[in-house]
Formats: structure tokens, sequence, C-alpha cells
């Protein structure tokens, strides 16, 4: 029987981090928006919550983390800083049908869909599966529990281009508890490409 070590098991993402101001600007947002809707016809996401997600990893190995370490941050060497600002308020599928409500960014998005993309490849050659959906950067503001209650609502609100600077990536574990996910970096890559060539 193997140790407990090489089966103990942690829920990963990597993701980018929001600054306080972008959160709590998405806060107001959903603030508004709840006011719009019938009550808790919504999960909202609580502000301190709230990330970019570049690749939902799963249940992941604790003696894989190393190796997911090492290939980040030789990943965020090789990129610069970005910087992006909170944009638009949309909805998968679509507003008609509304399963999550989110806001979008602006700015540098060729840049991240390049940093994203070098993380998926890394992932994949250490034996994570595929990504199945193509990437869309976005910031989940809620999840719907049944779209047929928001029918006939306004989505009366904009979103202030606070800006989004992007200096780092962030491999996070989750622990879901009842009153929410708990979220802890258990590394950080710096984004340190020099601009200058």
């Amino acid at each position: 029987m193997k140790g407990q070590n090489h089966s103990k098991k942690v829920r990963a993402f990597i993701a980018l981090h929001l600054p306080e101001a972008a959160k709590a600007e998405l806060e107001l947002v959903a603030d508004v928006l709840a006011g719009q809707m019938p009550p808790r016809s919504v999960r909202w996401v609580k502000p301190h919550l709230m990330h970019l997600t570049l690749r939902f990893l799963g249940d992941t190995a604790v003696s894989d983390l190393p190796a997911l370490y090492a290939a980040l941050d030789e990943i965020a060497a090789a990129h610069q800083p970005i910087t992006l600002h909170l944009a638009n308020l949309g909805c998968f599928p679509n507003r008609s049908r509304p399963r999550v409500i989110w806001a979008g960014l602006d700015g540098e998005v060729t840049a991240v869909q390049a940093l994203q993309a070098a993380i998926e490849q890394a992932v994949c050659n250490l034996g994570f599966p595929p990504e199945d959906k193509p990437f869309n950067p976005h910031l989940t503001l809620g999840r719907v529990k049944d779209g047929r209650l928001l029918r006939g609502v306004e989505w009366g609100t904009t979103v202030k281009k606070i800006s989004v600077p992007v200096t780092a990536v962030h491999l996070m574990q989750s622990d879901l508890r009842p009153g929410g996910p708990i979220y802890t970096v258990r590394h950080t890559s710096q984004l340190t490409m020099s601009n200058e060539q």
C-alpha cells in the first residue's frame, strides 16, 4: 500500500488575483443586479473569492505539485506583466437562458490568452487531460439557480473600467466547505520578462 504522502491530493487551479478596487466594483455590480432579481435566484460569488481562473486542475496529487510549480515559474519568466480592465456584463450561455453571470475583461487580452495557452500546454505535458472548452477570460459574479426566474430582468447596470494589473500567476488550493470554498495560495510565479528585447 502506498504511503499517505503518495496518495494525498488537493483540489487545485491556476488563477490570476484581482486588486481590491476591482473586487469592490464587482461587488457593487452584483448588489445592483441582485436588487433587480428575485430573492435567492442567483448564488453570488463572495468578493474575496473572485479571481480569473486560467486552468482548473481538479484533484491533484501533492507529489505532482513541485513539477507544476517549476512549469509555472518557467512560463511566468517568459511573459511580461499584463494590464487588463473590467469590461461588459455577460451570461453563459446567453441572457435569455442565463446559467452564469459574469464580467468580461478588456485590455491586453491577447497576452492573457497566450499566457493561458502556455499553461494549458504545460499541464497537458504533465499528464492532465486537455481542457474541453476554449479559454474565455471572464470573472464569475453569480450562478443562476433557475434561468426562468430571470425573465424580464433589466440588467440595468454597467461595469466601471477598473484596472486589473497582472504581475503573477498563482497555483491555488480549494477546500470545499459548507460555508463556501476556502482558497489557499500554494505557489506564486512572477511575470518577469522585460519588454526590452
